[in-house]
C-alpha cells in the first residue's frame, strides 16, 4: 500500500491553505470556457468585498440546487461570518450525513462550536473527528483530515492524526514525510528531522526525494537552526549502524551544502572503502571540491586516490589531476615564488616520466609547456614539449589544435611573430565553425594589430564579432572598438601603434619596453583618447608582476574617470576580484560587485558577479553550486 500512496506524499504543500482556497474552482469548470452563473459571479464578489450577509444568500441558494465542495465551503464559512451559528450546524450535519466517510466534516463542526466561544466543544469535535480513525479508514482520509486540521493552524491536532492513522494502518502507510511537513511548520526541526530519517532506516528508496525535502528546508532555514540538528543526528545514527552507509552518504550531502570539504571527504573516504568503489566516490568529490578553489582538501583527494596503487582504475586520471590542482594552486596564490614554479614543474615531469607521454597525457604536457613558457619564461623547453605533443600518432584532432594553438602563443612570446601565424592559421582552417578556430582567428588578428596592419585586424575582427564564443566576440569587439575609435579621431596613427607595441612587449613580458612606450603616448598625446586604455594595460602589467595594490589603483582611476566608457565594467568587475582574492578586503569587492550588477546589468560579468556577491554576503549555495 505504501507504494501506491507515494503520489500522496506532496499533498502536503497545500497544508499552508485555508479550507475554502482549497475549493476554489469553479464546480462544472472542464475548459477555459466556463462561465459562471449570474448568482455565482455575485455570491464571489460580496465575499471577496467582505459582505457575507449578502454572499450567504446566494451561496445559499447554490448550496441548496447543487451541495458540492466549493458551494459548501463558501456558505459555511459565510454563515460563520454571520454568525448563523445554528443554520451552521445544521448544515454541517447535513453534509456529514452526505459523506459520512469523510472525517473533515467534524473539523467543520469543531469550527462552527469554536464560532460559538465553546473552545471545549470544539475540541471535543476535533477529539472525536482523530478518534474516528480506525484500521479501515485509507491513507488519503487520514491525510485529508490532516489537511483539514491545518487549514484551522491547528499542526497538534494535525499531528495526533497522522500518529494515530500510523498506529491504525501500522505496516501499510507510516506518514513519516507528512508528519515531517508538519513537525516544519511547528518548527520543531528535530522531530521534523527524526521523521526523515527513522523512514530512511525502514525504506533507503526513500533518500533523493528525503535529501530534496530536507534541501529545501535548509534553503528556508535563515537562522541556520536545521543544519547542526540534522549533522547531529546523522552522525548518531552513522555511529549506531555503522554498516549503513545512508548516513554517510547524507552526511557527505550535508557537508558539501555547508562548504565543509574536509569533513565531506571523511565521509567519502568511507562510502569508497565500504563499497569498494576504488575511488570513484573520491574523484566526483575533488571535482566538486575543485570547482570551490579548495585546493588543499583536492590535493588529498587525489592523493587518496593515487594510494591504492597503480593498478587502481583512477591511478592516472588521479596522478594528473593531482599536479594539475598542485599547479593552479600556486598561480592562483596570492604570492608565489620561483622554487613553486620549480617544483610543480618537476612534480609534471616526473609524473609524465611515469605514465608517459601518449595520448592520453596530452593535457598535462599541455600544462607543463604553458608553465615553463609563461611563468619559468623557458620558451625553447616549451616548444619541445608542444612539437612533441603534436607529433603523438593517436592524439586527437581537437587535442592536437589546442597544441597548436598554444606553440602559437609560445612562439609570440619568443618573438617568432609568422611562426606564430603560421599555426593559427592551420588551427583557424581545420575548425573554421569552432570556437577554438575563432580563438585562433582572434589571435591572428591580435598579430595584425601588433604589427600595425589596422585594416586587416579590423576586417577580421569584424567576423569574431559574431562568434560562438561570447568571450571570443566580446574581445573581438572590445579591440574592433579600439583601433576603429583611434584612427577616426585623426590622421595620426603613432599613438595606436605606440600602444599595439606596448601589448606586445606586454604579452612578451618586456615590461621595461611596454612602459616605455605607454609613457611616450601619455607624454606625445596628453588626453588622447586611449588614456583608458593605458591604464588598463598598466593594470595589467602590475598584475602578471603580482603588485597587487598597484593594479587596483589603475583600475581604479579608470572606474573614477572612465567609469561611463567601454572598460567601465571590466574595470569595475576586476578590480572587485583583486579585493575579493589578492588583497581580501570582502566589504570593498562585495560594494564593486554590486556596482557591476547595478550599473553595467547587461555586462559579461553579471553572472559571476551576482554569485561572489551572494557568496560573499553569506548567502546558501545555489543548487546547481
Amino acid at each position: 500500500m505504501m507504494k501506491n500512496l507515494l503520489a500522496r506524499v506532496f499533498l502536503l504543500l497545500l497544508f499552508s491553505l485555508t479550507v475554502s482556497v482549497a475549493h476554489a474552482q469553479n464546480p462544472t469548470e472542464d475548459s477555459l470556457d466556463y462561465k459562471p452563473s449570474p448568482d455565482e459571479q455575485l455570491a464571489a464578489q460580496y465575499y471577496q468585498a467582505g459582505e457575507f450577509d449578502k454572499a450567504v444568500v446566494y451561496y445559499e441558494k447554490l448550496y441548496d440546487k447543487n451541495p458540492i465542495s466549493i458551494y459548501y465551503n463558501y456558505y459555511l464559512n459565510c454563515l460563520i461570518n454571520t454568525k448563523s451559528f445554528r443554520k451552521a450546524e445544521k448544515v454541517v450535519t447535513k453534509q456529514s450525513k452526505r459523506y459520512p466517510n469523510d472525517l473533515r466534516y467534524k473539523v467543520d463542526m469543531g469550527r462552527v462550536r469554536r464560532a460559538e466561544g465553546d473552545e471545549a466543544k470544539a475540541k471535543k469535535e476535533f477529539d472525536a473527528a482523530i478518534n474516528s480513525i480506525g484500521k479501515f479508514t485509507s491513507a488519503n482520509a487520514v491525510i485529508d483530515l490532516a489537511n483539514a486540521f491545518l487549514g484551522l493552524n491547528e499542526t497538534d491536532f494535525a499531528i495526533q492524526t497522522l500518529e494515530k492513522g500510523r498506529r491504525e494502518l501500522s505496516g501499510s502507510y507510516t506518514f513519516a514525510l507528512e508528519l515531517a511537513e508538519v513537525y516544519a511548520l511547528k518548527r520543531d526541526y528535530a522531530a521534523m528531522i527524526k521523521e526523515y530519517l527513522d523512514l530512511l532506516e525502514q525504506a533507503d528508496y526513500f533518500k533523493q526525494q528525503v535529501q530534496n525535502e530536507l534541501q529545501a528546508k535548509l534553503d528556508a532555514d535563515a537562522e541556520d537552526k536545521i543544519a547542526p540538528l540534522l549533522k547531529a543526528d546523522l552522525l548518531r545514527r552513522s555511529q549506531k549502524n555503522p554498516n549503513q552507509l545512508i548516513w554517510n552518504e547524507l552526511l557527505m550531502w550535508l557537508f558539501l551544502q555547508q562548504k565543509d570539504f574536509n569533513a565531506a571527504f571523511t565521509q567519502a573516504k568511507a562510502i569508497d572503502k565500504r563499497q569498494k568503489l576504488e575511488g570513484k566516490e573520491i574523484m566526483e568529490l575533488a571535482s566538486t571540491v575543485l570547482a570551490n578553489k579548495d585546493y588543499d582538501v583536492a590535493l588529498a583527494c587525489y592523493d587518496y586516490v593515487i594510494s591504492l596503487g597503480k593498478e587502481s582504475t583512477y591511478y592516472r586520471k588521479a596522478s594528473m589531476a593531482r599536479v594539475n590542482t598542485h599547479y593552479e594552486q600556486v598561480i592562483n596564490s596570492v604570492s608565489y615564488t620561483q622554487p613553486d614554479l620549480l617544483e610543480v614543474e618537476k612534480e609534471m615531469e616526473t609524473t609524465l616520466t611515469e605514465l608517459g607521454r601518449d595520448s592520453r597525457t596530452v593535457p598535462l604536457m599541455l600544462s607543463l609547456a604553458h608553465l615553463q613558457a609563461f611563468y619559468l619564461f623557458n620558451t625553447k623547453k616549451a616548444i619541445t614539449v608542444l612539437e612533441e605533443a603534436i607529433a603523438i600518432p593517436q592524439i586527437s584532432p581537437y587535442e592536437q589544435a589546442q597544441c597548436k594553438v598554444e606553440l602559437g602563443d609560445v612562439m609570440l612570446l619568443d618573438g617568432q611573430v609568422w611562426e606564430a601565424s603560421l599555426f593559427y592559421s592551420q588551427v583557424e582552417k581545420a575548425f573554421k565553425r569552432e570556437p577554438i578556430g575563432q580563438e585562433a582567428k582572434y589571435r591572428n588578428a591580435k598579430i595584425a594589430f601588433y604589427i600595425g596592419d589596422f585594416e586587416w585586424a579590423q576586417t577580421q575582427l569584424n567576423v569574431l564579432k559574431g562568434a560562438t564564443s561570447k568571450l571570443i566576440s566580446n574581445d573581438a569587439m572590445y579591440l574592433s572598438i579600439l583601433i576603429t575609435d583611434n584612427l577616426a579621431l585623426d590622421s595620426i596613427s603613432e599613438p595606436l601603434e605606440l600602444f599595439a607595441e606596448a601589448d606586445l612587449m606586454l604579452f612578451q613580458n618586456n615590461y621595461k619596453m611596454a612602459s616605455q612606450a605607454l609613457d611616450s603616448i601619455v607624454i606625445l598625446f596628453p588626453k588622447h583618447a586611449l588614456a583608458d586604455d593605458v591604464l588598463f594595460m598598466r593594470y595589467r602589467m602590475a598584475y602578471k608582476q603580482q603588485r597587487w595594490v598597484e593594479a587596483a589603483g589603475f583600475l581604479q582611476q579608470i572606474v573614477d574617470t572612465y567609469g561611463w566608457d567601454v572598460l567601465g565594467d571590466d574595470a569595475t568587475f576586476r578590480l572587485a576580484e583583486l579585493y575579493d582574492y589578492k588583497l581580501g578586503d570582502t566589504k570593498k569587492a562585495m560594494a564593486l560587485y554590486q556596482d557591476v550588477l547595478v550599473k553595467f546589468p547587461g555586462s559579461l560579468f553579471t553572472v559571476e558577479a551576482r554569485k561572489r556577491f551572494r557568496a560573499l554576503r553569506g548567502d546558501k549555495p545555489d543548487k546547481e553550486q
